[in-house]
């Protein structure tokens, strides 16, 4: 801490993490570290194979590609910090680290919700608009709204950022084990009620926003399947959309949840269970949901493990 005249400003936070008991600790150390081997293996591996079967290069992979080059990132935000938690005797972590952490968190996270509402549109043109889609869906659109989603994540969270680190804290205690609004909310002096409504409008404007553009798209692809007269042509198109359904429903509606209520309503363990959903499950689950059932990632990775395999 340094002290302005006869205020205090705090140059460092500490984070409490999930336990102090040396036992636990080591135990969530193994269990986040297989966590995090594991989802950049199926993440990186699942990249690999879209880069290298030919026929994974439609639109849909390239935004599963996409996805998951998002989520590598996404969960070397936070499961670093949670691993280096585990096994450091300080938890401390400065202010621009505390900043840098927040503004990527967000920066990722809102990219993700875009990008999962632009799959959504994939989807919607593959299923209502079957002969124009491989026109409208060029890969020149697709590039745009990859981008286009890292450009409105990013952006947002300049907002985030600088609404939340304006404020002047008084205490240096975040519980909680990454830098993130509602905690720091708590620990601002004064009266947060601006900020909290910056970010309940920046929050709407972009998660619920794509929330209701995904719910948009799904309802025009339910009309279409229900149209679909066989029984097979409807389980197939309905196939296609199971594994983005369950990546919506682990990301936004985890992150509703937590930023719909305001600060007084969040309590620290409620927040961290909560908040591992978005944070740690779904970038881990991702790959997995996109390809256990998926058969033309199975047969690419069939194909490319038999080439590694195959006598030279």
């Amino acid at each position: 801490m340094e002290t302005d005249g006869n205020r205090t400003l705090l140059t460092s936070f500490v984070l409490v993490g999930f336990t102090t008991d040396p036992l636990l600790r080591i135990i969530l150390f193994v269990l986040f570290l297989v966590s995090y081997t594991l989802t950049l293996t199926g993440n990186l591996g699942l990249m690999t194979l879209i880069y290298l079967d030919s026929r994974l290069h439609t639109p849909m992979y390239f935004f599963v590609g996409s996805l998951s080059f998002l989520d590598v990132w996404y969960s070397s935000v936070y499961t670093p910090r949670i691993l280096s938690d585990c096994v450091s005797k300080s938890k401390a972590i400065s202010l621009a680290g505390c900043a840098a952490q927040f503004f990527f968190s967000a920066a990722f996270g809102h990219s993700e919700c875009f990008l999962l509402a632009a799959m959504a549109y994939n989807r919607y043109m593959a299923i209502c608009n079957p002969l124009l889609y491989t026109t409208a869906m060029s890969r020149k659109l697709c590039i745009q709204l990859v981008i286009g989603s890292y450009v409105a994540g990013f952006a947002s969270a300049v907002v985030h950022t600088g609404n939340t680190f304006c404020l002047r804290f008084c205490r240096n205690i975040i519980n909680h084990y990454f830098c993130d609004v509602p905690p720091l909310l708590k620990m601002a002096c004064g009266d947060t009620r601006v900020s909290e409504l910056i970010l309940v409008t920046a929050i709407g404007c972009n998660v619920l926003a794509t929330t209701i553009l995904i719910l948009g798209f799904y309802t025009g692809i339910v009309a279409a399947i229900i149209r679909i007269r066989s029984a097979a042509g409807r389980r197939k198109a309905f196939s296609t959309c199971s594994a983005h359904l369950v990546s919506v429903f682990f990301f936004l509606g985890s992150a509703l949840f937590m930023y719909s209520q305001s600060s007084s309503q969040h309590t620290p363990n409620w927040d961290k269970a909560n908040a591992l959903f978005y944070t740690v499950v779904n970038p881990l689950v991702n790959p997995l949901i996109y390809s256990l059932r998926n058969k033309d990632v199975k047969a690419a990775f069939k194909k490319v493990l038999g080439r590694f395999m195959a006598p030279k």
